[in-house]
């Protein structure tokens, strides 16, 4: 597996990272089994955040005594200088370490300045010149937001959702990176579980020399599948090509990407698997989909309160409320027998 540096952070690892997001669903013994298991096969770049409930904890569990061997990113949301000094400390507690090698801005609806009146920007460069982090980056949902934080050469990573359903111009995006020397992240790189061969996605990450996916991993096997691209990486080929087009022909426009931001919902609708249900019955077995709990859950749709929170925390600004009402007009369809689904 080819090696790849994060722009000019000098950061050098495979090109096969951990997202530590899905580890706070498990219990800390199999996090930490998980973690170090991801080390053993050759995986050194690990990335969380403040607001992934324990998800630090483990990884600070983890790697206790052994902090030079990998590199860790973690993220914080906070929005005043007096919330960022205070999830900087406990980040550095909960990860038992000094000091953080990528120290990202989490979800950012805007691109931090100095001088711009927060204050946000100048604590990351008191932080560093405390050497209490070693680089400075920032996580982005909204394409305009990130193509304004790449033209500003303030940051020297970007994390982007990216994968073979990106468009073109979020492809750009990727390139203005590399010209800028700015390391680029990708996150979502199966799409929010949309994608399921991992073989093509990692194919398609493998084109680019300055991309480091993370993957969010919470399972054995899904784990042991990416160790397996460490000693043979699946590369391009006419096949996998023209899999992926077959899926960019399916999967293109608006869709929910799952990430869960939009959440909780007032009515309590499962937003995050309903607004992209007839999407999930047609990529997996429908079985799992279609049960009475399933069911339940899709009801609540009739319930909505067109109150638009979700619509105002969507970071791809998506028409949330229009989206649950076509998927469960689309989900009673499939329950009738006049949709076939597999």
């Amino acid at each position: 597996m080819k090696q790849i540096t994060l722009g000019k952070t000098g950061i050098t690892v495979p090109q096969n990272a951990f997202g530590a997001l899905p580890i706070q669903r498990v219990s800390k013994e199999m996090a930490v089994k998980l973690l170090r298991r991801a080390y053993e096969g050759g995986m050194r770049f690990f990335d969380t955040a403040r607001a992934y409930s324990d998800s630090e904890e483990k990884v600070g569990a983890a790697f206790d005594g052994m902090r030079d061997k990998v590199f860790i990113a973690t993220k914080t949301g906070a929005k005043t200088p007096e919330e960022f000094w205070n999830h900087l400390e406990t980040s550095l507690r909960n990860l038992r370490t000094d000091y953080v090698d990528l120290y990202q801005f989490h979800c950012a609806d805007q691109c931090y300045r100095p001088g711009d009146g927060t204050g946000m920007y100048e604590c990351m460069l008191e932080a560093k010149r405390q050497g209490k982090i070693r680089h400075i980056g920032i996580t982005a949902h909204k394409l305009y937001i990130a193509e304004e934080i790449v033209e500003s050469g303030l940051y020297e990573t970007l994390q982007y959702p990216f994968s073979y359903l990106s468009s073109e111009r979020e492809k750009q995006l990727v390139e203005n990176c590399k010209k800028a020397d700015m390391g680029f992240i990708a996150m979502k790189a199966l799409a929010g579980g949309l994608i399921n061969r991992s073989e093509a996605a990692m194919a398609f990450i493998s084109q680019y020399d300055q991309v480091l996916p993370i993957w969010g991993i919470q399972k054995e096997k899904e784990l042991e599948e990416w160790l397996g691209c460490m000693e043979e990486t699946p590369g391009m080929t006419e096949e996998i090509r023209a899999f992926i087009e077959k899926e960019q022909q399916e999967l293109t426009g608006e869709f929910c990407r799952g990430c869960g931001y939009c959440m909780p919902c007032p009515a309590g609708i499962q937003i995050n698997q309903c607004a992209r249900m007839s999407l999930m019955l047609r990529r997996a077995p429908s079985a799992a989909w279609l049960t009475p709990e399933m069911q339940a859950e899709m009801r609540k749709i009739e319930g909505c309160l067109e109150c638009g929170q979700c619509m105002k925390k969507c970071p791809y600004e998506l028409n949330t409320p229009e989206l649950l009402k076509k998927n469960y007009e689309d989900y009673k369809r499939v329950l009738a027998g006049e949709v076939k689904v597999q």
